[in-house]
């Protein structure tokens, strides 16, 4: 820390101290007048600012100050362009100076383990390395308009269910190599100011209170030297979090955090040394702030709404297309055109929850198509809100597409199935939705799908229409950026940032996600996403990297050199059709007999060209060591294991264009003793073939509990019993006793007369089962009433409603530290 910082930690009382470690609001830190200290303003992203100037929630139920709403994080890296990346992330921090914000809650990089997770659309994607390489951009673009970064949730959150008190239970070698790779990246390549602490446990402690994650890897190994804040109400044991290396509680106003952090002083879990750091912490997030408020910006919005534009048509992937695309018919007016689908006039354009965005704009594919001039019929086929269709409604929509040369149909996931804090059940579309597809593409075989929703899905039918075009959750401009392709003024350039399984039995936790149990064991290890799919030889729908163009690309002339570190690996790539069009080109790089287990292929380097019909350029991409290492648990350490590996060049990654072979130096190759099927995950599992056709029972589990055992090399995290209850006990947990019916009974009334609209209910209900009785803190009442619920479901009575009464009647600009006395715990407001 700096001498300043040390300074003003010598002028500061211990309460003053202890004041700094939790909010002073919702989205505000505690500022400290008499030491010149501001109070920081925090705002929710990712992908566009959500500041709310009333009444304040971290799940998007309430309004926000209007800002542009880009494409959702599952859009944007689909351009895999670091670029565009970094812009938008400018765009981003002007948005945030204009309205006074010092800290966006992004970028959210945790890996998708599985297309289930209900929060995928906020994610960047399956792969470590682009996940790092874009989420590094966009920090770097953010932080250069002098507004921080809170890179999201440090580690391990891949599931929704249970999320505030579930254990991710992971390997080493996939815990360093997937799980913590795009963390690493961003620490080291763009310094974010801060760093938000995930819900769940991992490895059987709180991520917020987890030495070996906060300490001896964030600080210690990758040398991160900025703040550490808690997600929104994760803190369990706060003064146990402090020690471990977490800075910041987040939300606030905490007025019984004095206590907690007097309790841990007592017991000796916490030191004044613990509290002196935290604070210090805290001071220099704060000298950030101001220093950034010097930054010169200027925020122009209509530029804004033209980038997301732009990210837009960039991101859309062309799926299929048979040469209907784009329809130069349709916009020259020889063509007649049905447009069908309820989510034409009113498009999914970003998911639920703390990301969502009140838009200064926002169009749709059809007031775009009329403001381009086309004429066009439309049907809406089905209902927007529940995705599902009536006889009425289905025939008119099939009749529509009869009767013109071409039917442009917008089918996709409802809001309802894509949220922050809920996990999808399984990976279909509204039936009905399947079936219009299938019965227009009979009637009109000119038919154009567009896809909207923010994770994959199944789509039995995807071969039968003339073009499929995907364009997950589009942002506020995505209208016009689907005319933009479909007519032919932007060319798709998008490519796959994640596996489309055929189904999702094929996918690695088809049987075991989401799970509601405490402890998740992640035993399919480093194989997720197409590193599974290759591994087991199975088909996909839609391949990791797949993207088609309206023009064609040419690889030639591969030559590699070595370097001082590693190898530089150039070609020739050459446009081949008729159209300018960008190409995304990748590396993967795949050790051919490695002595410790390792995925086929991984994807090491990427680059996005942009070249006119018959332009021709030499593509370089640089492979450092890190391309070939992979963690040794034995030494705890990266390691790069000597032998032949070979460089494959794509447009995806089973678009295999280029191949050569090194000869890499390291230490010798040698067994790594873990169970076989983690070295040949097909092994025994089922039998991949090249069609549709198979029938497959389960997909494989990789590793079994028991194999997994041995592969984690450690006795498994003890589980924790159910009771007796504590402030980590959810409301679930706690349902089959009397009191524990009564609070929950209490809590439907409350909500009943709180909120009216019924699927926002149901959504609340779902989400407050999971939730640990803790969460009742984050409401600023103090932890005196999440106490008393624990006692009295522990059939402590008296204590439990003297606690709870204490609670609810004492205001909290009354309390002082004393009431902190019933505890036994000592003032703070001492030296």
């Amino acid at each position: 820390m700096s001498s300043k910082v040390d300074e003003r930690i010598s002028q500061m009382t211990r309460a003053e101290k202890c004041a700094l470690l939790s909010g002073a609001g919702f989205w505000n830190t505690e500022a400290l007048p008499r030491l010149g200290v501001p109070s920081v303003v925090v705002s929710d992203g990712p992908h566009g600012l959500r500041k709310q100037e009333t009444q304040a929630d971290n799940l998007g139920l309430n309004e926000s100050v209007p800002a542009t709403c880009f494409p959702s994080e599952s859009a944007m890296a689909c351009s895999f362009d670091p670029g565009l990346i970094e812009r938008v992330g400018v765009a981003l921090g002007e948005e945030c100076r204009a309205q006074g914000v010092s800290v966006l809650l992004g970028p959210a990089i945790n890996m998708k383990r599985s297309p289930l997770c209900g929060r995928n659309f906020e994610y960047l994607s399956e792969d470590p390395y682009l996940t790092g390489v874009l989420a590094s951009a966009y920090v770097r673009g953010l932080q250069s308009t002098g507004v921080g970064a809170s890179v999201k949730h440090f580690a391990g959150n891949s599931q929704e269910t249970a999320r505030l008190i579930v254990d991710s239970v992971i390997d080493e070698r996939a815990l360093h190599e997937i799980y913590l790779r795009a963390f690493e990246m961003v620490v080291r390549d763009a310094h974010p100011w801060t760093i938000m602490s995930a819900y769940n446990r991992l490895n059987g402690i709180y991520c917020s209170e987890n030495h070996e994650l906060l300490e001896e890897i964030l600080r210690g190994a990758w040398g991160f030297d900025g703040l550490v804040v808690t997600d929104w109400g994760a803190a369990s044991d706060l003064a146990r979090g402090v020690q471990a290396g977490c800075d910041l509680i987040m939300p606030g106003p905490r007025p019984d955090l004095r206590a907690w952090l007097r309790r841990g002083l007592h017991k000796g879990t916490l030191s004044a040394d613990d509290i002196d750091r935290a604070a210090g912490h805290v001071l220099e997030f704060a000298d950030r702030a101001t220093h950034g408020h010097a930054v010169p910006v200027t925020c122009n919005l209509d530029a804004h709404l033209a980038l997301a534009r732009q990210v837009a048509a960039e991101s859309a992937v062309l799926l299929e297309n048979d040469g209907e695309l784009p329809l130069e018919g349709v916009r020259s007016g020889a063509d007649s055109l049905a447009v069908i689908g309820a989510l034409a006039k009113k498009p999914r354009y970003q998911g639920a929850g703390s990301s969502k965005i009140v838009p200064i704009a926002l169009d749709s594919p059809f007031e775009a198509l009329a403001e381009a001039g086309i004429a066009f019929d439309y049907a809406a086929g089905y209902d927007v809100a529940t995705g599902e269709s009536d006889d009425a409604a289905a025939e008119a929509a099939v009749e529509c597409a009869r009767t013109h040369d071409v039917a442009v149909l917008f089918v996709g996931l409802p809001a309802r199935m894509e949220s922050e804090g809920l996990d999808r059940s399984d990976m279909l579309l509204p039936m009905t939705q399947n079936d219009l597809v299938e019965r227009i593409c009979t009637v009109n075989p000119r038919t154009v799908v567009v896809l909207q929703g923010g994770a994959p899905f199944e789509m039995p039918w995807r071969h039968l229409p003339a073009a499929v075009l995907l364009t997950y959750l589009s942002g506020c401009q995505g209208g016009a950026a689907t005319v933009d392709l479909l007519l032919g003024n932007a060319n798709p350039s998008g490519h796959l940032a994640e596996t489309w399984p055929v189904r999702l039995a094929d996918t690695p936790t088809a049987q075991r996600f989401p799970s509601a149990d405490r402890e998740v064991l992640y035993t399919e290890s480093i194989y997720i996403g197409y590193r599974y799919f290759d591994a087991v030889g199975l088909h996909v729908a839609y391949p990791f990297g797949h993207g088609l163009s309206y023009t064609t690309f040419g690889y030639d002339d591969l030559a590699v050199d070595n370097t001082d570190d590693g190898f530089r690996v150039s070609f020739t790539l050459e446009n081949t059709g008729a159209r300018a069009g960008a190409e995304v080109a990748q590396l993967y790089v795949a050790a051919l007999d490695p002595g410790v287990f390792k995925a086929p292929q991984t994807l090491q380097a990427f680059q996005k060209v942009f070249l006119e019909p018959g332009e021709r350029c030499t593509v370089t991409l640089a492979l450092g060591q890190s391309a070939f290492e992979h963690y040794d648990t034995r030494t705890r350490s990266w390691t790069v294991e000597a032998g032949l590996y070979e460089l494959i060049v794509g447009s995806s990654s089973r678009d295999i264009r280029l191949k050569a072979f090194v000869d890499v130096a390291g230490v010798p190759r040698s067994f790594d003793g873990v169970p076989d099927r983690y070295h040949h995950p097909a092994k025994g599992c089922f039998s991949a073939h090249t069609d549709d056709t198979y029938a497959n029972e389960r997909a494989a589990c990789v590793g079994s509990c028991e194999d997994f055992g041995v592969l984690y090399g450690r006795p498994l995290p003890k589980r924790l019993p159910l009771r007796p209850f504590t402030l980590d006990s959810s409301l679930s947990d706690i349902r089959n006793g009397h009191t524990g019916r009564f609070i929950d009974w209490v809590f439907r009334r409350e909500l009943d007369a709180a909120v009216k609209n019924e699927e926002t209910k149901r959504t609340l209900e779902r989400l407050a089962a999971d939730m640990p009785i803790r969460s009742v803190s984050m409401g600023g009442r103090g932890v005196e009433l999440a106490y008393g619920m624990v006692d009295l479901v522990n059939h402590r009575y008296i204590r439990g409603w003297r606690e709870i009464l204490h609670a609810r009647f004492t205001p909290d600009d009354h309390r002082t530290s004393d009431d902190s006395d019933q505890y036994g715990l000592e003032s703070l407001n001492t030296d």
